[in-house]
């Protein structure tokens, strides 16, 4: 198969619309080609006028390791094009950034799920871009997740960097398919092309999203496997919570939680107890780890590792959003005053719990924290959400 940078090189007529243009990439590491040169440097030597480019979260070099840990501007010591940061002063590109270029070339992999922000800078590039009369054009990549909806949607007024606008979080569609969406949903007056990607088949065993001839690159610095990517709908929320997600570690967010203070092994008890069929679709093993930075640094961890990948995968069952709610509502059961919810300004909203920022509303932790809710209240509200959603995005859908 070939990813929309694979197809707009190997087609010269997919490009005449860039002559005579001034031409903006916006990328990260796992911007390649099928041959993994960096999109950058092959448009440049296909011949594409690039005057500039953008990175988001984490940097054009993926080096920034956390979050909130912001880039500067800089000048690409290869070819002198100013590099404009997106997560530094600004997470909107500013009109001066936007005169850089006519044609603005969105080269990402996402991971499918709504807080991971390369989606809301998407968002943010095609208002900027409907404001000032410039081109989008998306270069498609595969969602890894697949097509799998899943999480409640985003309630009105809790929109953030992480909270784009209201979708599900895990959303089953990729970034071309999203922009069609912003689109429609904001109103926009763009113009807006999608460089489809060819031969891509969500529903195709094994890799169900990824295809297994490509090379696995980490669009940011902790998303080092398809296996992260398939849980993060779930774990990522852990960034709200006391206990580690993994970081300081060589595999974070594929845990459910890790503590020094918490019984692993009864938490797997209490969760098969209280919602077995929301472990489904994947492997659940006791493990322990060490942090070498971030929360619990230097002690020694009990924790749960996730395993949705080789033969303990069922792509349709997998439900990576509740599987983290209940082990979220198993701790509560066995420890009703952990501390669990973390305090802090998460990506700088400074008024909400960061589990609420997260989940787009109040619905998940007041689920955990209420001592008679019962699964079936969760799935209740959360079906609703998701079956509205695919709903509203099913003429959107480029490969069907």
């Amino acid at each position: 198969m070939k990813f929309g940078i694979d197809r707009l090189l190997a087609d010269p007529t997919l490009r005449t619309p860039l002559d005579g243009k001034r031409v903006s990439l916006v990328a990260h590491p796992a911007s390649v080609t099928e041959g993994l040169v960096h999109s950058l440097d092959a448009l440049i030597a296909a011949g594409v006028n690039v005057t500039s480019a953008f990175g988001p979260q984490h940097g054009l070099k993926g080096d920034k390791q956390d979050n909130m840990v912001e880039t500067v501007d800089e000048v690409d010591a290869v070819y002198g094009i100013p590099v404009f940061s997106l997560y530094g002063e600004v997470r909107r590109p500013t009109a001066a950034m936007m005169d850089s270029a006519d044609v603005f070339l969105f080269d990402l992999q996402d991971l499918g799920c709504r807080i991971y922000t390369f989606v809301t800078t998407l968002l943010y590039l095609l208002q900027e871009a409907s404001a000032q009369g410039k081109s989008v054009w998306v270069l498609d990549r595969p969602n890894p997740a697949g097509r799998p909806v899943e999480g409640t949607t985003l309630l009105p007024g809790q929109e953030s960097f992480v909270g784009a606008g209201p979708m599900p979080m895990r959303h089953g569609l990729t970034l071309g398919e999203m922009g069609h969406w912003f689109i429609r949903h904001f109103g926009l007056d763009v113009d807006y092309r999608v460089i489809a990607m060819e031969g891509w088949e969500p529903e195709a065993a094994p890799g169900y999203g990824w295809p297994q001839d490509r090379i696995w690159i980490n669009p940011s610095p902790n998303a080092a496997n398809l296996n992260m990517a398939r849980a993060y709908a779930g774990t990522v929320m852990i960034e709200g919570a006391t206990v580690s997600e993994g970081r300081g570690t060589t595999r974070p967010l594929e845990v459910l939680f890790g503590a020094p203070d918490i019984d692993a092994k009864a938490v797997l008890a209490e969760m098969q107890a209280f919602a077995p069929e929301w472990l489904a679709g994947c492997a659940i093993r006791e493990c322990w780890f060490e942090p070498t930075f971030h929360k619990h640094a230097g002690k020694l961890c009990n924790g749960l590792m996730i395993h949705a990948e080789g033969g303990f995968y069922d792509h349709h069952a997998f439900r990576p959003w509740r599987l983290q709610a209940l082990a979220f509502k198993a701790i509560r059961r066995l420890y009703p005053d952990y501390p669990l919810w973390r305090d802090f300004p998460y990506e700088y909203e400074f008024e909400r719990l960061a589990i609420d920022v997260i989940n787009g509303g109040p619905a998940l932790r007041e689920w955990v924290d209420n001592p008679s809710a019962l699964p079936d209240d969760l799935d209740a509200l959360t079906a609703r959400d998701e079956a509205a959603w695919r709903s509203e995005v099913a003429d959107l859908l480029l490969y069907p």
